[in-house]
Protein backbone atom coordinates (compact mmCIF):
# COMPACT_ATOMS: atom_id res chain seq x y z
CA UNK A 1 0.00 0.00 0.00
CA UNK A 2 1.32 3.43 -0.98
CA UNK A 3 1.98 5.56 2.11
CA UNK A 4 0.62 9.08 1.72
CA UNK A 5 1.21 11.94 4.20
CA UNK A 6 -0.88 15.12 4.01
CA UNK A 7 0.75 18.12 5.76
CA UNK A 8 -1.63 20.66 7.30
CA UNK A 9 -1.01 24.25 8.38
CA UNK A 10 -3.16 26.66 10.35
CA UNK A 11 -5.82 28.48 8.33
CA UNK A 12 -5.92 26.09 5.39
CA UNK A 13 -8.96 26.03 3.15
CA UNK A 14 -11.36 23.12 3.70
CA UNK A 15 -11.67 22.54 -0.05
CA UNK A 16 -7.90 22.16 -0.44
CA UNK A 17 -7.88 19.57 2.33
CA UNK A 18 -10.90 17.65 1.06
CA UNK A 19 -9.58 17.10 -2.47
CA UNK A 20 -6.56 14.85 -1.81
CA UNK A 21 -8.30 13.04 1.03
CA UNK A 22 -11.28 12.25 -1.18
CA UNK A 23 -9.30 11.28 -4.28
CA UNK A 24 -6.72 9.04 -2.65
CA UNK A 25 -9.14 7.40 -0.21
CA UNK A 26 -11.35 6.49 -3.19
CA UNK A 27 -8.51 4.64 -4.93
CA UNK A 28 -9.05 0.88 -4.71
CA UNK A 29 -7.81 -2.04 -6.75
CA UNK A 30 -9.90 -2.76 -9.83
CA UNK A 31 -9.42 -6.48 -9.10
CA UNK A 32 -12.47 -7.17 -6.97
CA UNK A 33 -14.89 -9.99 -6.44
CA UNK A 34 -18.17 -9.99 -8.42
CA UNK A 35 -20.74 -7.76 -6.75
CA UNK A 36 -18.17 -5.83 -4.70
CA UNK A 37 -18.11 -2.07 -5.14
CA UNK A 38 -14.48 -1.68 -4.06
CA UNK A 39 -11.37 -3.82 -4.08
CA UNK A 40 -8.51 -3.44 -1.57
CA UNK A 41 -7.46 0.11 -0.70
CA UNK A 42 -4.32 1.33 -2.45
CA UNK A 43 -3.29 4.32 -0.29
CA UNK A 44 -2.65 4.62 3.43
CA UNK A 45 -3.41 8.32 3.93
CA UNK A 46 -2.15 10.00 7.11
CA UNK A 47 -2.86 13.61 8.07
CA UNK A 48 0.13 15.23 9.79
CA UNK A 49 0.57 18.47 11.75
CA UNK A 50 2.69 20.07 14.45
CA UNK A 51 0.44 18.91 17.30
CA UNK A 52 -1.54 22.14 17.65
CA UNK A 53 -5.22 22.70 17.00
CA UNK A 54 -5.48 24.05 13.46
CA UNK A 55 -8.21 26.29 12.11
CA UNK A 56 -9.87 25.05 8.91
CA UNK A 57 -11.46 27.88 6.93
CA UNK A 58 -14.24 27.92 4.39
CA UNK A 59 -15.25 30.20 1.53
CA UNK A 60 -14.08 33.77 2.04
CA UNK A 61 -11.94 32.80 5.02
CA UNK A 62 -14.94 31.96 7.22
CA UNK A 63 -13.75 29.99 10.25
CA UNK A 64 -15.44 26.60 10.15
CA UNK A 65 -13.82 24.31 12.73
CA UNK A 66 -10.58 23.34 14.40
CA UNK A 67 -8.85 20.00 14.20
CA UNK A 68 -5.75 18.34 15.58
CA UNK A 69 -4.00 16.21 12.95
CA UNK A 70 -3.69 12.65 14.29
CA UNK A 71 -0.05 12.26 13.20
CA UNK A 72 2.97 14.49 13.96
CA UNK A 73 4.95 16.20 11.21
CA UNK A 74 7.82 13.75 11.71
CA UNK A 75 5.57 10.84 10.64
CA UNK A 76 5.59 12.21 7.08
CA UNK A 77 9.22 11.22 6.60
CA UNK A 78 8.19 7.55 6.52
CA UNK A 79 5.83 8.05 3.57
CA UNK A 80 6.17 7.46 -0.17
CA UNK A 81 4.46 10.75 -1.05
CA UNK A 82 3.91 14.00 0.86
CA UNK A 83 1.05 16.31 -0.13
CA UNK A 84 1.45 19.88 1.12
CA UNK A 85 -1.73 21.79 1.96
CA UNK A 86 -0.36 25.30 2.31
CA UNK A 87 -0.98 28.15 4.69
CA UNK A 88 -2.73 31.46 3.93
CA UNK A 89 -0.85 34.47 2.56
CA UNK A 90 0.86 36.53 5.24
CA UNK A 91 1.86 33.52 7.33
CA UNK A 92 5.17 31.74 7.36
CA UNK A 93 5.50 27.97 7.25
CA UNK A 94 7.14 26.52 10.39
CA UNK A 95 10.90 26.01 9.98
CA UNK A 96 10.40 22.42 11.16
CA UNK A 97 8.09 21.72 8.21
CA UNK A 98 10.44 23.30 5.68
CA UNK A 99 13.38 21.24 6.89
CA UNK A 100 11.24 18.10 6.87
CA UNK A 101 10.38 18.70 3.21
CA UNK A 102 14.03 19.26 2.32
CA UNK A 103 14.98 16.02 4.08
CA UNK A 104 12.12 14.17 2.37
CA UNK A 105 13.39 15.40 -0.99
CA UNK A 106 16.91 14.21 -0.16
CA UNK A 107 15.46 10.77 0.61
CA UNK A 108 13.62 10.61 -2.72
CA UNK A 109 10.10 11.00 -1.33
CA UNK A 110 7.69 12.43 -3.91
CA UNK A 111 6.22 15.82 -2.89
CA UNK A 112 3.08 17.49 -4.28
CA UNK A 113 1.58 20.86 -3.38
CA UNK A 114 -2.03 22.00 -3.45
CA UNK A 115 -3.05 25.50 -4.52
CA UNK A 116 -1.26 28.81 -3.88
CA UNK A 117 -0.67 28.08 -0.19
CA UNK A 118 1.14 24.85 -0.97
CA UNK A 119 3.14 26.62 -3.68
CA UNK A 120 4.33 29.22 -1.13
CA UNK A 121 5.52 26.46 1.20
CA UNK A 122 7.39 24.71 -1.62
CA UNK A 123 8.96 27.99 -2.76
CA UNK A 124 10.11 28.67 0.81
CA UNK A 125 11.97 25.35 0.95
CA UNK A 126 14.25 26.40 -1.91
CA UNK A 127 13.47 23.17 -3.74
CA UNK A 128 11.77 25.05 -6.59
CA UNK A 129 14.64 27.44 -7.31
CA UNK A 130 15.22 27.58 -11.07
CA UNK A 131 12.17 25.40 -11.72
CA UNK A 132 8.72 26.07 -13.15
CA UNK A 133 5.99 25.98 -10.55
CA UNK A 134 2.22 25.99 -11.09
CA UNK A 135 0.05 28.12 -8.84
CA UNK A 136 -3.28 29.93 -8.82
CA UNK A 137 -3.31 32.86 -11.20
CA UNK A 138 -4.55 35.28 -8.52
CA UNK A 139 -1.42 34.72 -6.38
CA UNK A 140 1.16 34.36 -9.14
CA UNK A 141 2.41 37.96 -9.23
CA UNK A 142 2.94 38.16 -5.47
CA UNK A 143 4.61 34.75 -5.39
CA UNK A 144 6.95 35.69 -8.24
CA UNK A 145 7.96 38.89 -6.43
CA UNK A 146 8.51 37.08 -3.13
CA UNK A 147 10.51 34.24 -4.73
CA UNK A 148 12.13 35.62 -7.91
CA UNK A 149 14.30 32.52 -8.28
CA UNK A 150 11.15 30.43 -8.95
CA UNK A 151 9.64 30.39 -12.46
CA UNK A 152 5.94 30.82 -11.67
CA UNK A 153 3.67 29.41 -14.39
CA UNK A 154 -0.06 30.16 -14.55
CA UNK A 155 -0.64 28.60 -17.99
CA UNK A 156 -0.93 24.99 -16.82
CA UNK A 157 -3.18 22.97 -14.51
CA UNK A 158 -0.26 21.24 -12.83
CA UNK A 159 3.42 20.53 -13.36
CA UNK A 160 5.18 17.23 -12.73
CA UNK A 161 8.97 17.28 -12.36
CA UNK A 162 9.01 13.65 -11.25
CA UNK A 163 10.17 14.42 -7.72
CA UNK A 164 7.90 17.44 -7.13
CA UNK A 165 4.43 18.28 -8.45
CA UNK A 166 2.62 21.60 -8.12
CA UNK A 167 -0.99 22.47 -9.01
CA UNK A 168 -2.66 25.66 -10.18
CA UNK A 169 -5.21 25.77 -7.39
CA UNK A 170 -8.88 24.99 -6.82
CA UNK A 171 -10.12 21.94 -8.77
CA UNK A 172 -6.82 21.48 -10.65
CA UNK A 173 -5.63 19.55 -7.59
CA UNK A 174 -8.10 16.79 -8.51
CA UNK A 175 -6.45 16.52 -11.94
CA UNK A 176 -3.01 16.36 -10.34
CA UNK A 177 -4.12 13.67 -7.85
CA UNK A 178 -5.63 11.56 -10.65
CA UNK A 179 -2.38 11.96 -12.57
CA UNK A 180 -0.46 10.68 -9.53
CA UNK A 181 -2.78 7.67 -9.22
CA UNK A 182 -2.26 6.90 -12.90
CA UNK A 183 1.51 6.98 -12.29
CA UNK A 184 1.25 4.73 -9.22
CA UNK A 185 -1.39 2.20 -10.25
CA UNK A 186 -2.30 2.79 -13.88
CA UNK A 187 -4.97 4.29 -16.06
CA UNK A 188 -7.70 1.81 -15.10
CA UNK A 189 -7.48 2.69 -11.39
CA UNK A 190 -7.44 6.43 -12.14
CA UNK A 191 -10.50 6.05 -14.37
CA UNK A 192 -12.26 4.06 -11.66
CA UNK A 193 -11.63 6.83 -9.11
CA UNK A 194 -12.90 9.46 -11.54
CA UNK A 195 -16.09 7.48 -12.16
CA UNK A 196 -16.78 7.12 -8.42
CA UNK A 197 -16.18 10.85 -7.90
CA UNK A 198 -18.19 11.75 -11.03
CA UNK A 199 -15.44 13.96 -12.44
CA UNK A 200 -13.79 13.99 -15.88
CA UNK A 201 -11.38 11.10 -16.34
CA UNK A 202 -8.45 13.48 -16.48
CA UNK A 203 -7.47 16.87 -17.80
CA UNK A 204 -3.86 16.86 -18.84
CA UNK A 205 -1.42 18.99 -16.88
CA UNK A 206 -0.49 21.11 -19.88
CA UNK A 207 -4.08 22.18 -20.45
CA UNK A 208 -4.62 25.86 -19.90
CA UNK A 209 -6.59 26.88 -16.77
CA UNK A 210 -8.15 29.73 -18.72
CA UNK A 211 -11.21 28.05 -20.15
CA UNK A 212 -13.73 30.45 -21.67
CA UNK A 213 -17.38 30.10 -20.73
CA UNK A 214 -19.50 31.84 -23.37
CA UNK A 215 -23.15 32.58 -22.91
CA UNK A 216 -25.04 29.28 -23.23
CA UNK A 217 -27.31 28.64 -26.16
CA UNK A 218 -30.16 26.16 -26.41
CA UNK A 219 -27.73 23.31 -25.69
CA UNK A 220 -26.31 25.27 -22.71
CA UNK A 221 -23.03 25.54 -24.62
CA UNK A 222 -21.84 22.15 -23.39
CA UNK A 223 -19.72 19.82 -25.50
CA UNK A 224 -20.40 16.90 -23.17
CA UNK A 225 -22.88 15.14 -25.54
CA UNK A 226 -20.31 15.38 -28.34
CA UNK A 227 -17.57 14.13 -26.03
CA UNK A 228 -19.68 11.15 -24.97
CA UNK A 229 -20.31 10.34 -28.63
CA UNK A 230 -16.59 10.59 -29.41
CA UNK A 231 -15.74 8.20 -26.55
CA UNK A 232 -18.13 5.69 -28.10
CA UNK A 233 -16.36 6.06 -31.46
CA UNK A 234 -12.76 5.49 -30.37
CA UNK A 235 -12.36 2.51 -32.69
CA UNK A 236 -13.80 4.28 -35.72
CA UNK A 237 -12.18 6.77 -38.13
CA UNK A 238 -13.53 10.20 -37.18
CA UNK A 239 -12.83 13.49 -38.97
CA UNK A 240 -13.36 17.07 -37.90
CA UNK A 241 -16.29 17.21 -40.34
CA UNK A 242 -17.86 14.18 -38.61
CA UNK A 243 -17.53 15.87 -35.21
CA UNK A 244 -19.02 19.10 -36.50
CA UNK A 245 -21.90 17.20 -38.09
CA UNK A 246 -22.74 15.41 -34.84
CA UNK A 247 -22.53 18.70 -32.90
CA UNK A 248 -24.79 20.35 -35.48
CA UNK A 249 -22.37 23.13 -36.30
CA UNK A 250 -19.51 24.00 -38.65
CA UNK A 251 -15.96 22.60 -38.34
CA UNK A 252 -14.69 26.09 -37.52
CA UNK A 253 -17.24 26.56 -34.74
CA UNK A 254 -16.73 23.14 -33.16
CA UNK A 255 -12.98 23.70 -33.28
CA UNK A 256 -13.42 27.05 -31.50
CA UNK A 257 -15.75 25.57 -28.87
CA UNK A 258 -13.34 22.76 -28.09
CA UNK A 259 -10.51 25.22 -27.61
CA UNK A 260 -12.70 27.33 -25.34
CA UNK A 261 -13.96 24.47 -23.20
CA UNK A 262 -11.02 22.02 -23.21
CA UNK A 263 -8.01 24.08 -24.20
CA UNK A 264 -7.26 21.88 -27.22
CA UNK A 265 -8.66 20.90 -30.62
CA UNK A 266 -11.32 18.17 -31.14
CA UNK A 267 -8.90 15.82 -32.90
CA UNK A 268 -6.18 16.28 -30.28
CA UNK A 269 -8.75 15.66 -27.52
CA UNK A 270 -9.90 12.51 -29.33
CA UNK A 271 -6.31 11.32 -29.71
CA UNK A 272 -5.71 11.68 -25.98
CA UNK A 273 -8.86 9.66 -25.23
CA UNK A 274 -7.58 6.90 -27.51
CA UNK A 275 -4.25 6.84 -25.70
CA UNK A 276 -6.03 6.64 -22.31
CA UNK A 277 -8.15 3.75 -23.58
CA UNK A 278 -5.06 1.97 -24.86
CA UNK A 279 -3.48 2.34 -21.42
CA UNK A 280 -6.51 0.73 -19.78
CA UNK A 281 -6.54 -2.19 -22.23
CA UNK A 282 -2.80 -2.77 -21.76
CA UNK A 283 -3.32 -2.91 -17.99
CA UNK A 284 -6.47 -5.00 -17.83
CA UNK A 285 -6.49 -7.33 -20.87
CA UNK A 286 -4.24 -9.75 -22.74
CA UNK A 287 -5.08 -8.22 -26.11
CA UNK A 288 -2.09 -7.85 -28.41
CA UNK A 289 -0.72 -4.41 -29.28
CA UNK A 290 -2.09 -4.89 -32.81
CA UNK A 291 -5.60 -5.65 -31.48
CA UNK A 292 -5.50 -2.67 -29.11
CA UNK A 293 -4.41 -0.47 -32.01
CA UNK A 294 -7.59 -1.41 -33.90
CA UNK A 295 -9.90 -1.15 -30.86
CA UNK A 296 -8.62 2.34 -30.10
CA UNK A 297 -8.75 3.68 -33.64
CA UNK A 298 -5.03 3.90 -34.37
CA UNK A 299 -5.30 1.46 -37.24
CA UNK A 300 -1.78 0.09 -37.02
CA UNK A 301 0.52 -0.83 -34.15
CA UNK A 302 3.09 1.57 -35.58
CA UNK A 303 0.71 4.50 -35.17
CA UNK A 304 -0.15 3.41 -31.61
CA UNK A 305 3.52 3.13 -30.67
CA UNK A 306 4.26 6.59 -32.08
CA UNK A 307 1.44 8.34 -30.21
CA UNK A 308 2.00 6.27 -27.06
CA UNK A 309 5.68 7.26 -26.97
CA UNK A 310 4.77 10.93 -27.42
CA UNK A 311 2.12 11.06 -24.68
CA UNK A 312 3.21 8.36 -22.19
CA UNK A 313 6.95 8.47 -22.93
CA UNK A 314 7.34 4.71 -23.15
CA UNK A 315 6.30 1.89 -25.45
CA UNK A 316 3.02 -0.06 -25.09
CA UNK A 317 4.96 -3.25 -24.34
CA UNK A 318 7.08 -1.61 -21.64
CA UNK A 319 3.99 0.05 -20.15
CA UNK A 320 2.17 -3.31 -19.91
CA UNK A 321 5.22 -4.97 -18.40
CA UNK A 322 5.51 -2.26 -15.75
CA UNK A 323 1.92 -2.45 -14.56
CA UNK A 324 1.76 -6.24 -14.73
CA UNK A 325 4.85 -6.32 -12.49
CA UNK A 326 3.22 -3.89 -10.04
CA UNK A 327 0.04 -5.97 -9.86
CA UNK A 328 1.98 -9.15 -9.00
CA UNK A 329 3.94 -7.45 -6.21
CA UNK A 330 1.06 -5.49 -4.65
Amino acid sequence: MHRMAVLLFDGIHSFDLAMPLQVFSTAHSVDRAPGELFGPRLYDVRVCGDGRDLMISGVGGVEMYTCTPPYPLAAAIDSDTIVVIGHPAGQEAPAEALELLREAHRRGIRIASISAGGARVMAATGLMDGRRMATHWSRAEVLAEEYPQVRVDTDVLYLDHGDILTSAGAASAIDMCLHMIRQDYGSAVAADVARHMVVPLQRDGGQTPYIAHPEPGDDHGSLEPTMRWLRSQLGEPVTLADIASYAGTSPRTVNRKFREQTGTTPLQWLLRQRVHRAQELLETTDLSVEEISRYCGFGTSIALRQHFAKHVRTSPTAYRRTFRARSTTS
